[in-house]
């Protein structure tokens, strides 16, 4: 079986080799898929994607025209893939419903710490051999705030453990409440959540028309004054212009985010020197309140581990019976 794999960068190469117990025919292609590159798809019978390779109607159909029958993602989000189109055209597909929920959980930790303890701050200003202590730097202890956790999946989960591990106080907000979370966190309304939380951290999934742009002016205005926003789930769930509004009014104390809903088009580019959407560059200007990471959060040894190693089995899978667990 020959299978391609698009956005595989140099540090994981070895990965993807090591893990090929099942013995497929690699093409490991460093870029992300795009215009340039989809034709090296010729002569593959499948195709694995990750975040930001845009596997639209167009892209569909050149894929099926090189004969692909396999599509996979090595995402649990698959809002890079026109699934209509997709299933018109009779591909079978996958992703990977859960991945280190660690590798999320501790990005989100470092945020909250960073923002909190103005670590990111204090440590470029040493670099720049300033070593006085200004207004900014005076922080409080996490372990006295409230931490409102967005989503209690395994990611979520495992974020409210970690909080509570560092002696916060967790409340959680969920449309299907996690029995096995109730002695981490408590559940509390989401008005209840966005009242009480002194760091509002995202871990749900996005869900187009019903919770588009979640973090919008109106829950912002109705949370505590110097609140943190964490996002490190979908750009989709936020409003990056009311974040912006509240950041400049002081409303928002801080706020960290490792996705957009427009990310390809600057994530994993170099755009030094170059115009980037200009909400995006507002964002960065308000450094050091505003922390950016480049859609990284899976990006460590285990989750990638668990990302290839449930893509290969899912093609096996479809080999085997001509059916998958994880199919879309």
């Amino acid at each position: 079986m020959k299978l391609i794999c698009f956005g595989v960068r140099k540090v994981e190469r070895d990965f993807f080799i090591k893990l090929n117990k099942f013995g497929y025919e690699l093409t490991l292609v460093e870029e992300l898929l795009n215009d340039e590159n989809i034709h090296l798809i010729e002569g593959h019978k499948a195709v694995m994607l990750r975040a930001n390779c845009p596997a639209n109607r167009k892209n569909l159909e050149i894929i099926k025209g090189y004969g692909v029958e396999y599509l996979l993602t090595r995402t649990v989000g698959y809002n890079h893939i026109d699934l209509d189109a997709a299933r018109e055209m009779g591909f079978k597909m996958a992703r990977v419903p859960t991945y280190s929920p660690n590798a999320i959980g501790e990005l989100a930790i470092t945020f909250a710490m960073n923002l909190v303890r103005k670590g990111t701050y204090m440590i470029n200003r040493s670099r720049e051999k300033n070593f006085t202590v200004d207004e900014f730097m005076f922080s409080r202890e996490i372990r006295n705030l409230t931490v409102g956790i967005v989503g209690t999946g395994k990611i979520g989960l495992t974020t409210a453990k970690l909080f509570k591990g560092l002696g916060s106080k967790v409340i959680a907000y969920d449309i299907y409440e996690n029995e096995n979370a109730k002695d981490i966190l408590e559940y509390v309304s989401m008005d209840d959540l966005i009242k009480n939380a002194d760091i509002i951290s995202l871990h749900c999934p996005y869900i187009k028309g019903s919770n588009d742009n979640l973090i919008n002016d109106d829950l912002i205005n109705k949370a505590k004054d110097d609140v943190i926003i964490i996002n490190t789930a979908r750009g989709e769930l936020q409003d990056v212009e009311a974040i912006i509004r509240g950041l400049e009014s002081g409303k928002i104390g801080g706020f960290a985010t490792d996705v957009f809903s427009n990310e390809k088009e600057f994530f994993f580019k170099n755009m030094t020197g170059k115009e980037i959407d200009k909400n995006v560059e507002k964002l960065l200007n308000l450094y050091p309140k505003v922390l950016i990471t480049p859609h990284i959060g899976s990006y460590t040894d285990e989750a990638l581990t668990n990302m290839i190693e449930i893509s290969y089995e899912n093609l096996d899978e479809f080999i085997q019976k001509g059916i998958c667990e994880n199919q879309l």
